[in-house]
């Protein structure tokens, strides 16, 4: 419900008199810019009984400003009519109301918001009666309310405002006095009045000839610039012309319609039409000239244009970009510079000519060039650069310019040559520089390999007459001729040159050719002592570099006699032999196997006795010598230190493998005499007869060592001999023998209760002695491991015999494992075997337990680890296998047990890898090679398989769990290391079917 003066809506009544809109609801009065009016000057005008509305507005602006001042008196104005409407309505606030009388103080609209000021005027709520503001802003207060502050603002108002109207009085001032200067930014307009004028007197042709002004913004430059059209030129043509006369005719007239149509199209306005498919068909025809021009080359007649291809290269073809433009015009910038700075710097041209090439433009490229050439025509580079900017017939042309100019040019006449493609020619090229150039030993190379032996041989003689001092010539020479003319040649050679070692050196290989052996030393010690003589330096480094040489070159003999005659100089009395030995090994790092011999035998004559030479050479021999050579090594060695015993028994051993058994007899019958107390004498006198099938001569042997070398090894290999002929009685007592002597030899305990187990199903009474064998071994060792697990597992397996149950042989191995856990802390051994036998008698959840406090007391572990991962369940074997890996990377049983897992999931690639890597790490354990050999029988290929037994052949494992098992059982006794390697492989691939 709202009330209207003057009417009502809805059956409402008149609106009470005094009654204000929105006054009750906390209404404020407000101004907006319609209430002051636009800043612009109007004139003032202002009436004696005050203005309203837009005349206030006038009148608070002055004339022509739009100032801060004018807008401030305008507020002033409209704050007074505010006010004076606040007052009429709070008298009309004070008369009769129905509501009865306000209360004192009551201010209407306070209570909701209301925030106007209380003061009233005289004037009537509205304020359009009341006079002009003028001097104070706050005219509208009582005299009484003015202080000094109020004074100070009126003041300070009051100056703003006359120097902003000083300011506009000036600047119109200067706008009327400077209106005919041009250069008045005020006036911009009055510039051009006079142009603008005669503008009427332009007529219409030539208002339509005036040209358009265009965009001249760098962004459309790179486009303006691919748009401009360059014709081609007359010579272009008739070449075009001459290679095909029908395309020549075909192609003007498309040439011609396409000048015509590029006419048309830039004159369009004058008549012209755009001929489009003429255009097409003028670049139709120029781009099948190019091609043929490309497909046909004049030299060969072979195309040089992939055809499949060419539209691909030419989608690979890289455009420069906006930055390499800008980096090739800063280069032009700063070549230029540096060509301007110092012209006769050739490098500058050269690099100018390389940056136009590099940005496409070969023919600005050429004429840098040849600009070079003119200003710079004493520099071979700059000749051979423009030589290679140009095409081949150009380049001949300016090569043999440079040559007329530079005659000593050698790189231009070797330029000249290989731009020939006829030996004959390139002779010729080469003899005209010879002729300016006799003492270029370049030149005289070039010639010669373009010649054959005999012509060769001449270039060469006239060439060591020119250019005395040139080895290479001579040397040259030497090899073309006979033996005698060689030898003279190089003792021509000596002569010019007396300090040149590679004439000696040359020398001695002639004589070593003609198998003059003797002459080589006697030679390479002449050269050494004319060398000194004529103060020539040469290192021992050097000459052992020059023995390798020889060595390379087929000439062992010279490397030998340049080792023997140098290898010692400069070399203190008291480092020869590491020296040597170092000399001998880096040698045979480089591959110099003769040269590191030489070494060997020096260094042998200087030290005959010493033991660690001896080995070096022997093991020399076996990798890269022949048997016989190996043989002369070992006898040496036999001969110089008869009471080493290890000369002789690898001698024995290797004429035993190469068949000769009485030759080995011999050599070990004089080891007897050198060492007759000797046990590896003895027992490989023993092990011969043995292998050999001499069972009665091993026994006798074996009764002879007993009785002068009685040591506990052979009391062992006695009863071994006695038990794999089926004798285990005699076996026994030949332990309890030794055993008397040797109570703590380990070894003949675990013999004993292993031949009394093996007897077990046959004689009850058996385990007694087994049980007697283990316990009395436990108490003189007590920390061999092996012994206990033997133990252990004659007690687990009591049930099989027929002796006891199962449950209480276990509970007796359990009880065995502990106590030697006690006694041998920190053992990884026993754990693995305690946590195996909780799994064989099924109790996983007890393995488990071990497993986990096995890795707590042992983390560090390899065969804790490879047992942990192998016996775990699928899902967690790769965790483990990163967590054992991150514990012991360089484990072999740990790699072993990762690759066997990488070779369950058939990741065959990473499997070998980590195989391979497994027996790097440890040769000499069996486990791994038999592990990798049986995953190439499985996944791999005949070679790679046979390769894999070769390098186990040669590495002669001996350690692993699994391997000394099987090679140690009874049945595989006196095999090769290739069989036992096959039944290890085959043990393991029956295991992993079973599983």
């Amino acid at each position: 419900m709202s009330f209207r003066p003057g009417g009502s809506r809805g059956g409402a009544s008149q609106a009470p008199k005094g009654y204000i809109p929105g006054l009750g609801r906390g209404a404020a009065g407000f101004v907006t810019q319609s209430d002051i009016g636009p800043a612009t000057g109007r004139p003032k005008s202002v009436t004696a009984d005050g203005a309203g509305g837009d005349d206030a507005a006038g009148a608070a602006t002055s004339s022509g400003t739009g100032s801060r001042a004018a807008e401030l008196r305008a507020a002033k104005l409209a704050m007074q009519k505010m006010q004076k409407a606040q007052s009429t309505a709070a008298a009309a606030a004070a008369a009769p109301t129905p509501f009865g009388e306000a209360p004192a103080g009551y201010v209407a609209g306070a209570g909701r918001g209301f925030g106007g000021s209380t003061h009233t005027n005289n004037d009537g709520p509205t304020g359009s009666s009341g006079p002009a503001m003028e001097g104070s802003l706050f005219s509208g207060k009582d005299e009484s309310q003015f202080d000094d502050d109020d004074d100070e603002a009126d003041r300070i108002y009051n100056a703003i405002d006359e120097r902003m109207s000083s300011k506009r009085r000036k600047h119109n001032n200067e706008g009327n006095n400077n209106s005919n200067n041009p250069s008045s930014s005020s006036a911009i307009g009055d510039q051009f009045r006079e142009l603008k004028e005669k503008l009427a007197d332009v007529t219409e042709d030539e208002w339509a000839a005036i040209p358009d002004v265009g965009d001249h913004s760098l962004r459309h430059k790179q486009k303006r610039r691919e748009d401009v059209f360059t014709p081609l030129t007359d010579s272009l043509l008739e070449s075009r012309s001459k290679l095909n006369a029908d395309a020549s005719a075909g192609g003007q007239n498309a040439l011609a319609g396409t000048a015509q149509v590029m006419d048309g199209t830039a004159t369009s306005t004058a008549g012209f039409r755009t001929n489009l498919s003429g255009l097409a068909e003028a670049r139709s025809t120029v781009m099948s000239m190019s091609l043929d021009k490309m497909s046909a080359d004049s030299a060969s007649g072979q195309t040089t244009v992939d055809p499949k291809g060419y539209l691909t290269s030419l989608s690979s073809t890289k455009i420069a970009s906006a930055a390499d433009v800008g980096d090739v015009n800063k280069a032009r910038l700063l070549l230029k510079s540096v060509r301007d700075t110092n012209p006769k710097h050739a490098p500058g041209w050269i690099a100018a000519a390389r940056v136009e090439e590099a940005a496409g433009k070969t023919a600005q490229a050429r004429k840098l060039i040849m600009e070079g050439c003119e200003v710079c025509p004493d520099s071979e580079d700059v000749w051979l650069e423009s030589a290679r900017l140009h095409s081949q017939d150009q380049a001949k042309t300016i090569l043999a310019a440079a040559a007329r100019r530079m005659p000593n040019a050698v790189k231009i006449y070797l330029r000249a040559a290989d731009l020939e493609h006829h030996d004959s020619t390139k002779k010729a090229v080469l003899r005209k520089a010879l002729e300016a150039n006799p003492t270029s030993v370049t030149l005289w190379k070039a010639a010669i390999e373009l010649e054959d032996a005999d012509d060769a041989r001449v270039l060469l003689s006239v060439a060591v007459e020119k250019i005395p001092h040139s080895v290479e010539m001579w040397l040259a020479l030497a090899r073309l001729e006979t033996y005698d003319n060689a030898r003279k040649v190089l003792n021509k050679a000596r002569k010019h040159l007396p300090t040149e070692r590679a004439v000696w050196i040359a020398a001695a290989k002639l004589e070593e050719s003609q198998n003059h052996g003797e002459m080589v030393d006697r030679i390479i010690d002449k050269a050494v002592r004319s060398l000194d003589k004529h103060d020539a330096v040469v290192t021992r480094a050097q000459w052992l570099k020059e023995a390798e040489a020889a060595e390379a070159s087929g000439a062992p003999l010279t490397s030998a006699a340049i080792v023997k005659c140098t290898v010692g100089r400069g070399v203190d009395e008291e480092d020869r032999q590491r020296t040597w030995a170092d000399d001998a090994n880096a040698s045979l790092s480089r591959n110099a196997v003769s040269t590191a011999r030489a070494i060997l035998a020096h260094s042998l004559s200087s030290f005959p006795t010493k033991r660690s030479l001896w080995l070096q050479a022997v093991d020399l021999e076996r990798k890269y010598g022949t048997p016989s050579s190996l043989d002369e090594v070992l006898a040496a060695a036999s001969e110089r230190l008869p009471r080493t015993e290890i000369f002789w028994l690898v001698r024995a051993k290797e004429k035993w493998l190469a068949g000769e058994v009485d030759t080995s007899r011999n050599i070990l019958t004089e080891a007897f005499k050198a060492n007759p107390d000797s046990e590896p004498v003895w027992l490989a006198a023993v092990k011969l007869e043995w292998e050999t099938g001499e069972i009665e001569r091993a026994r006798v042997l074996l009764s002879r060592a007993r009785e002068r070398a009685p040591t506990a090894r052979i009391f062992m290999k006695s009863a071994l001999l006695e038990r794999e002929c089926k004798h285990p009685d005699e076996a026994v007592d030949l332990l309890e023998q030794g055993l008397q002597k040797y109570p703590t030899f380990s070894k003949m305990y675990m013999m004993g209760g292993q031949i009394c187990s093996e007897d077990l199903p046959k004689n009850k009474d058996s385990l007694d002695k087994a049980r007697k064998f283990y316990q009395r071994g436990l108490q003189k060792c007590p920390n061999n491991v092996v012994l206990w697990c033997l133990a252990s597992q004659l007690e687990e397996n009591v049930a099989d015999y027929g002796v006891g149950s199962a449950s209480a042989g276990v509970t007796k191995a359990r009880s065995l494992l502990e106590l030697a856990r006690l006694k041998n802390q920190k053992n990884p051994e026993l754990w693995v075997e305690a946590i195996r036998l909780e799994r064989r008698a099924g109790n996983d959840k007890l393995a488990i337990s071990l497993m986990a406090r096995a890795l707590r007391e042992i983390p560090l572990s390899g065969l804790l680890l490879a047992e942990n991962i192998t016996t775990s369940p699928r899902v967690e074997q790769k965790s483990k296998s990163a967590a054992a890996i991150k514990k012991c990377p360089d484990d072999p049983r740990v790699i072993t047990a990762v690759a066997s897992l990488f070779a369950a999931e058939r990741k065959n690639d990473k499997a070998r890898k980590w195989f391979e890597r497994a027996v790097v790490l440890d040769p000499d354990m069996g486990d791994s090679w038999a592990k990798l050999y049986a995953f190439e029988l499985d996944a791999g290929t005949k070679d790679a398989q046979e390769k894999v037994k070769k390098r186990c052949i040669s590495a002669e494992p001996t350690h692993g769990e699994l391997w000394c098992k099987i090679v140690k059982s009874m049945s595989n006794r006196g095999k090769t290391v290739a069989q036992n390697l096959d039944a290890v492989a085959q043990s393991l691939r029956d295991k992993m079917r079973l599983n």
